[in-house]
């Protein structure tokens, strides 16, 4: 992963009504949760809750998928995966001795 691409996708999870929107995605699993029961989850606005998932899309933490009329959000797991991958990477790497460099990969 590039520093780029970590450090704007780490920026949308900044903001903690997008860091709510993605912890609420990532409890319901593979099969994700409606936009409406998302925002009956986190109790915010429509325009509230689109304009935050519209930010998560563009960076590729989150992805929609319409189910009939239903638009269903989903956590992109390997997305967050080598984000977490990226940051621990290079953990103790200048540390000699630190056990958590054999182990951060």
């Amino acid at each position: 992963m590039k520093l780029d691409d970590a450090a704007v996708r780490l920026e949308a999870l900044g903001n903690t009504t997008r860091l709510k929107i993605y912890r609420a995605l990532v409890r319901a699993g593979h099969a994700g949760m409606p936009v409406g029961k998302l925002q009956e989850r986190l109790k915010i606005p429509a325009s509230t809750l689109s304009h935050h998932v519209k930010t998560l899309v563009a960076v590729g933490l989150i992805s929609q998928q319409r189910e009939g009329t239903t638009l269903v959000c989903h956590a992109e797991y390997d997305v967050m995966r080598t984000l977490l991958g990226f940051l621990v990477a290079e953990c103790c790497v200048e540390e000699r001795g630190c056990g958590a460099a054999s182990t951060a990969a």
